[in-house]
């Protein structure tokens, strides 16, 4: 027992999340120089493989669609964390920070991870095959929430600017919140198999033999339960550890003259990281709905989580909260949703598909560098 304890220290899947704890702790409310600031990078991207590793230990363990779930939550409620302290300490500048980062976020994941997830299995197996069912279900939650958070803002009338009234807030608050309950009661309970991979019907067998992964005997409850206590060290330390270089991230995006809301992009791919990860080796393995469960369930908690968590800290926090999108940004959610629909209907796709969605994202990223 001693032995194999001290070989599981050893691993580096590890070691990587009990160092990003502790550099964290070492470096938190400091300004840390170039040196330091490239130590803690290569940490946090130790950390971030880290988190893939347990996160596929603890998926394989529970079973889909509750891994995906762990991972999507896990990542968003340490991501919630993080904007409301950028937010506390950022004063007028953080106004608009929860806005930026969650319209990232759901850029990134409905265009970019799931974009990527659909390429990687078309390319790889032929087509990407998902259930168009619980996969539609995703989406139509997903263009919900963006719409009734993010776009009404704008054209209320009850507060000056792309502002929501106290009353607003708190009803798009609780509606986030009890749409999100919904979804999860549906995905892991009451229609539990629209959101499971689904064997792909084909007419010629596959061309090579399932990855041994897939058949794998599912680990113990002890690993499994060590992997989920590592996943949330591994987190807390991408998170905290992406805090600690977000001064350095400010001064670069200023010192190159870019918009500030490219903080809120930057943030939003290194929070991702993980999932984006986690995404592409489902795909891979042809488990395309794993994908899909992860890109949308990441979107949709990033905003069923964070507009009711800013909401409340709204409430002490002295600046404004701005959530309305501006005309371009809502181009783009429409186009996102618009294309994302006729993505899921089918319930397959081709490399076609995954690139209209990562053009997409190429899109929202060049327009918020030159917007």
């Amino acid at each position: 027992m001693i032995v194999r304890l001290r070989a599981l220290a050893m691993r580096w899947t590890t070691t990587a999340p009990v160092l990003a704890v502790v550099l964290l702790a070492l470096t938190w409310g400091r300004d840390l120089p170039g040196g330091i600031v490239a130590v803690v990078t290569l940490v946090l991207a130790a950390a971030v493989l880290a988190a893939v590793h347990h996160a596929e230990v603890v998926a394989h363990r529970v079973g889909e669609p509750f891994g995906s779930l762990v991972l999507a939550v896990a990542v968003t409620v340490i991501e919630v964390a993080l904007i409301v302290t950028l937010m506390i300490d950022g004063g007028d500048k953080s106004a608009t920070l929860a806005r930026d980062t969650v319209f990232a976020a759901v850029m990134i994941t409905v265009n970019g991870i799931l974009g990527l997830s659909l390429l990687m299995g078309s390319l790889r197996h032929g087509t990407a095959v998902f259930n168009s069912e619980g996969t539609g279900a995703a989406l139509a939650t997903v263009a919900t929430l963006a719409t009734l958070s993010l776009v009404l803002p704008t054209f209320t009338t009850s507060k000056p600017g792309a502002e929501f009234s106290t009353v607003q807030l708190s009803f798009a608050a609780v509606s986030s919140l009890i749409l999100y309950a919904l979804f999860v009661a549906t995905q892991t309970v009451r229609h539990r198999d629209y959101f499971l991979p689904i064997a792909k019907q084909s007419e010629s067998p596959a061309p090579e033999a399932p990855a041994a992964e897939e058949h794998a005997p599912a680990p113990s409850t002890r690993t499994a339960l060590i992997s989920l206590a590592l996943l949330g060290m591994a987190l807390i330390g991408v998170v905290g550890l992406a805090k600690g270089v977000s001064p350095t991230i400010e001064s670069g995006v200023d010192a190159a003259g870019l918009p500030h809301s490219v903080v809120g992009v930057i943030i939003a791919l290194l929070v991702l990281l993980p999932e984006t990860i986690a995404a592409a080796r489902a795909a891979r393995r042809d488990q395309v709905q794993t994908s899909m469960n992860l890109a949308l369930g990441s979107a949709m908690a990033s905003i069923g989580l964070t507009i009711p968590a800013v909401a409340l800290a709204s409430l002490w926090l002295p600046g404004p909260l701005v959530l309305g999108l501006g005309n371009t940004h809502m181009v783009l959610l429409a186009l996102t949703m618009v294309v994302g629909a006729l993505t899921v209907v089918p319930g397959r796709a081709t490399p076609l598909q995954g690139g209209v969605h990562l053009v997409l994202l190429a899109a929202y990223l060049e327009l918020a560098v030159n917007p």
